[in-house]
């Protein structure tokens, strides 16, 4: 017997909820990877062999052209090492801000000439006293100081960071060039006997843009004044002796001795409350079970579901079968051919006994218990009326 009953849309309705959290899910894991995977592709910017179009793997490669030797170096120690030779440039990108005030310190003492691009406030205060953020700046700046490296320039057309020189600290040999106003895109001035160089406007640098205007000839002639560029970018390498405290350096000392309390608590429960395993239970086989325990266990499944429309199927199914039966129809007759004869038979409206059989589909407790009384008072009166 074919019973068909509408549960696939009602099961869907249901689902739609969960099934676009979880498109939604993948759809952001999808553009998250892809952001991440583009990010590793793209490399660190400004970096000296990175040929994408933010690296500066351009500049690096004409100053070797020219003779300069280009040392790309992650940490303070072989920085150091590497300008120790012969006079150097040292060109410092703390792009996640890892150096503090002693490795500043170090720095200017490595060197004579010091290349800073777009430094913040702390690396201002430590290398260029007198110097202060005025914030972001771009466009196309014309030569208007007297450093050979912006004469040469002509133009330069970049974005970056702006600074203004103060009165605090000893700024009275500070040069300001590529001026917006009172805000300057490039600095120099003198700390403690080293050049120190504020290059805000570090995009000048960037592979997509040193062929732009007088980009090209500002990044040669303010990297290549020595024999040797130290191409520093700090890493986590610098950031030895300042790891941060372990787990159980910052748990505190009564921790341990609860822990273990507690541990021995629940083990003295298991051994008090816990029962020993005793003889197998010799049943014989096979075990009886009593129908209406199972109907009774399936009917509490149903009931802690909330699924009426499963728990009215089952009872559809058996009336149906008895209503074919009572009809003199076969076992493989369909849903509405039984429901055609039991209303010719009884002389009910043939809508109704179609609800009352598959239609029909109980919205709480209340219909469930209406719907089951219908199926029986329909069983009712086509038994009598096919045996009067």
């Amino acid at each position: 017997m074919t019973i068909t009953t509408p549960t696939a849309g009602r099961a869907l309705r249901r689902a739609a909820i969960w099934i676009v959290a979880a498109a939604v899910l993948v759809v952001a894991a999808i553009l998250t990877i892809s952001s991440a995977t583009g990010g590793l592709q793209q490399g660190v910017p400004l970096a000296a062999d990175n040929p994408a179009p933010q690296g500066a793997m351009a500049v690096a490669e004409v100053l070797k052209d020219q003779g300069v030797t280009v040392v790309q170096t992650g940490d303070l120690d072989a920085t150091i090492t590497a300008a120790a030779h012969g006079d150097a440039t040292i060109l410092l990108w703390d792009v996640d801000l890892l150096l503090d005030e002693a490795q500043h310190a170090r720095l200017l003492r490595a060197t004579t000439d010091l290349v800073v691009l777009e430094p913040t406030g702390f690396e201002l205060q430590d290398l260029a006293p007198g110097v202060a953020q005025a914030g972001a700046a771009g466009g196309t700046f014309a030569a208007d100081c007297d450093l050979t490296a912006v004469q040469k320039a002509g133009t330069v057309e970049a974005e970056g960071s702006s600074y203004r020189i103060t009165a605090d600290g000893d700024t009275g040999d500070a040069v300001g060039c590529l001026a917006d106003g009172d805000r300057f895109g490039l600095v120099q001035l003198d700390v403690h006997g080293t050049n120190v160089t504020l290059l805000g406007l570090s995009s000048a640098l960037s592979n997509d843009r040193v062929a732009s205007a007088g980009n090209a000839a500002l990044a040669l002639n303010l990297l290549g004044r020595h024999g040797t560029l130290v191409w520093y970018i700090p890493t986590v390498a610098d950031l030895e002796g300042q790891t941060p405290p372990t787990i159980a350096e910052l748990t505190p000392g009564w921790v341990t001795p609860l822990v273990v309390l507690l541990v021995l608590t629940v083990l003295g429960a298991v051994f008090w409350r816990a029962r020993r395993v005793g003889p197998l239970v010799v049943e014989n086989l096979p075990v009886v079970v009593r129908s209406s325990e199972t109907m009774r266990g399936r009917a509490r499944l149903y009931e802690r579901a909330g699924a009426r429309l499963h728990a009215l199927d089952a009872l559809r199914i058996g009336t149906v079968t008895r209503l074919a039966t009572a009809c003199g129809l076969s076992r493989l007759a369909s849903v509405d051919e039984v429901a055609d004869a039991v209303a010719a038979l009884t002389g009910r409206d043939r809508g109704e006994v179609a609800g009352i059989l598959i239609h029909r589909i109980p919205q709480n407790d209340a219909e469930l218990v209406r719907l089951s009384d219908d199926l029986l008072q329909l069983e009712t009166d086509t038994e009598a009326a096919a045996r009067p």
